[in-house]
């Protein structure tokens, strides 16, 4: 396959999954916090804030465990074969998550987001596909456009939902159905057709032995784990809980909280066009200062009134999508040895687990006041951009370490 041709396809496959991934979160703050009693939000008595907590973890979950051995398993059987069956599969569950809507079923709701979770921790098998056929400067630029297709389609669907909802509230998942098996049409047409691995082991052992947890083992990346999890607590904190943030202090609804969703993801897209060009220095310690940034724009959501509340949503697109330019491309440079598919998984994967500790956390501290976890957000982000700067010395003096040893 012709690069442009791999690349094109990758960032579309991106674009279609993440349309179906982010189509909800326009819809279930209303259902859950406008204070309207439903099937969903009158489940077992519970308080509504908690069942959206709980509502927003379930699909973390199954992303956490997608992404720990959709990477690894794809190492073994091929990037092709992994991305066909996972769309298709992600189609079925956003059809199950309809169906759970209309009969105001939320159990039903629980275990089709589950599905659709587990089967859409496909994004690290599209970074590594990258990752393991592109090298130096057109791979970084490769993973940045990447990256930007995703933040399209967390654009796409917010705003798609928005749109469609006048049509009625599952219209917007028939949507992420027929969006989710163009991307399966997609992978049939374009992707090649690998060679048969010689491997004998079963998907069990892949599943068991090769998991993408596995490479904590290594001491790198267990600091890698550790500041990629704070840092995406905080940004978990922060997108999981600022549409609620929005019902709360501007009184938006689904359509408000679409538009201000589709301006910040317009920004991140802008700027990741730019951010995946060559620059000087080193890779974490430009991440750490926009990690810095990124804290900094959490913390001010939490302070501020409606409008500049607003506008801290809407900026923080623009050191979040730097940070993610940067740190995906350094990871595939010094840690690709260990497996593409495997070092991308551990990164989705430490998304996923920030996901549902943010959603678990948040579902009880909302009942208090939603501003207490982006507070918790920002101080848990701003905390890995100095453990960043304590992890970069540290590695400076293994590797003079290593060269010395080296000479003598």
């Amino acid at each position: 396959m012709k690069t442009p041709l791999l690349i094109g396809a990758a960032c579309l496959l991106a674009l279609l999954s993440t349309i179906g991934a982010s189509l909800p979160y326009p819809i279930l703050p209303p259902l859950f916090a406008a204070g309207v009693s439903n099937g969903l939000n009158q489940f077992l008595g519970l308080p509504p804030k908690l069942l959206f907590g709980l509502a927003l973890t379930i699909n973390p979950l199954g992303l956490l465990i997608g992404s720990a051995l959709l990477g690894p398993m794809s190492d073994r059987y091929g990037r092709r074969p992994v991305l066909l069956i996972t769309a298709v599969g992600a189609a079925i569950g956003h059809a199950a998550t309809a169906c759970a809507l209309l009969l105001e079923s939320y159990p039903l709701f629980i275990v089709a987001r589950f599905i659709t979770g587990l089967l859409e921790g496909n994004g690290s098998v599209a970074r590594a596909m990258l990752a393991d056929r592109l090298d130096g400067d057109l791979r970084r630029k490769a993973l940045s456009w990447l990256n930007g297709a995703f933040y399209m389609g967390w654009l796409a669907g917010p705003l798609l939902a928005g749109i469609t909802l006048v049509w009625g509230i599952t219209v917007p998942f028939w949507i992420a159905v027929a969006a989710l098996l163009l991307v399966a049409v997609l992978v049939a047409a374009v992707l090649p057709v690998e060679a048969p691995s010689l491997a004998t082991t079963s998907w069990w052992q892949v599943a068991r032995d090769r998991h993408s947890l596995n490479l904590l083992r290594e001491p790198d990346l267990r600091n890698l784990f550790i500041v990629t999890l704070a840092y995406t607590c905080g940004v978990t904190a922060f997108y999981e809980f600022y549409p609620l943030w929005l019902v709360e202090v501007p009184g938006f609804g689904a359509r408000g909280i679409a538009w201000t969703t589709a301006a910040m993801c317009a920004v991140m897209t802008t700027t990741t066009m730019f951010a995946g060009r060559p620059f000087k220095g080193e890779p974490l310690l430009r991440a750490r200062r926009f990690a810095l940034i990124t804290a900094s724009l959490i913390g001010l959501l939490a302070a501020s009134n409606a409008w500049i509340g607003i506008a801290a949503i809407i900026l923080y697109g623009i050191p979040h999508s730097i940070y993610n330019a940067i740190v995906p491309n350094w990871c595939a440079e010094r840690f690709g040895a260990h497996g593409q598919g495997a070092v991308m998984g551990l990164i989705s994967t430490t998304f996923c687990l920030a996901n549902i500790i943010m959603a678990l956390v948040g579902a009880v501290l909302t009942l208090i006041d939603t501003r207490l976890i982006l507070v918790l957000g920002a101080m848990l982000t701003a905390w890995s951009a100095w453990r960043m700067q304590t992890w970069h010395a540290s590695m400076a003096r293994d590797d003079r370490d290593k060269l010395e040893g080296a000479l003598q």
